[in-house]
């Protein structure tokens, strides 16, 4: 369902410079196996103070392994004041392009290359990362109100949909958008009012079938990953209207923490990605339930 650029598929079926580099000059983590994406980046400064190698280590979906592969690619001889100049658009740009709901992925290698250097220029103390400035708006994905203003006004950014598929915050249980909507309107000022005040044009309608295809692309790309790591699986049994039937399989099948699981990483992935009115229910009497995947 992705339209991918052939650059992003060349990047995400043969990525370069994979792994982590010892005793790195520079380290960089950023995101979490909870929310579905995580990169570790690292960087080696060779005697003339460039940037001599670059490595990564991501844990997401094929916009994630091609953003960081770039990344590595651009940063390679270059100093630390000239990289610390790379934004996450011109990440975009050098992949020749993203789907909207991707973009995060280019702001989340552009800020494990600002950790990155920040962690040299703490001369090798090897502190914690830092911790987020700002206060939390979006207590799903633990977005700041910081990072909000910086997405904003980095990528000119003018609604909550642009704002979630950059950072994510509002793609979970949307109890933050009207916060979202106020750190725009603050940004953005007389621009954002003048657009809200125009019709808004009216979200695409998936059919059953594209919305059955999108889920379970999401389900492959964004959650089953995860659970496999932790040696589970999850598998969709059926879409009915709104609702997401599922069943989990191997340890997650046992794991206590299954309804979590269910609403916070799966729900919100799908509501992020496919439709906020989706709702995910794990499989029970299967005998008593409709397999109806034409029903919309």
């Amino acid at each position: 369902m992705w339209d991918y650029t052939d650059k992003v598929m060349e990047h995400f079926l043969n990525p370069k410079n994979v792994g982590r580099i010892e005793n790195p000059d520079g380290i960089g983590e950023v995101g979490s196996l909870a929310c579905g994406d995580a990169l570790t980046f690292t960087f080696k400064l060779g005697p003339d103070g460039r940037i001599a190698d670059a490595k990564f280590q991501t844990f997401g979906c094929a916009s994630a392994i091609a953003s960081s592969s770039v990344l590595t690619e651009m940063v390679k001889g270059l100093t630390l004041e000239e990289a610390e100049k790379i934004t996450n658009k011109d990440i975009v740009e050098r992949l020749g392009g993203l789907p909207e709901q991707k973009m995060h992925c280019s702001v989340m290698g552009h800020e494990a290359l600002m950790a990155a250097i920040a962690y040299y220029r703490s001369k090798g103390k090897g502190a914690p990362p830092a911790v987020k400035s700002g206060k939390i708006v979006c207590t799903c994905f633990g977005v700041t109100d910081e990072e909000i203003r910086r997405v904003v006004r980095d990528n000119n950014l003018t609604t909550v949909e642009q704002v979630t598929n950059y950072c994510k915050a509002g793609g979970g249980c949307g109890g933050c958008k009207g916060q979202i909507e106020k750190l725009i309107e603050e940004v953005q000022g007389d621009k954002v009012r003048q657009l809200r005040t125009a019709p808004e044009p009216q979200p695409r309608k998936l059919t059953n079938i594209q919305k059955i295809a999108l889920i379970q692309e999401v389900l492959g790309e964004q959650v089953r990953p995860a659970m496999r790591a932790h040696g589970g699986d999850i598998e969709l049994i059926d879409v009915v209207g709104n609702r997401v039937i599922v069943a989990f399989r191997g340890m997650c099948a046992s794991c206590k923490l299954a309804d979590y699981t269910m609403k916070e990483i799966v729900e919100a992935k799908l509501h992020e990605y496919v439709s906020p009115d989706l709702i995910v229910e794990e499989e029970t009497d299967s005998a008593q339930r409709p397999h109806n995947h034409q029903e919309s």
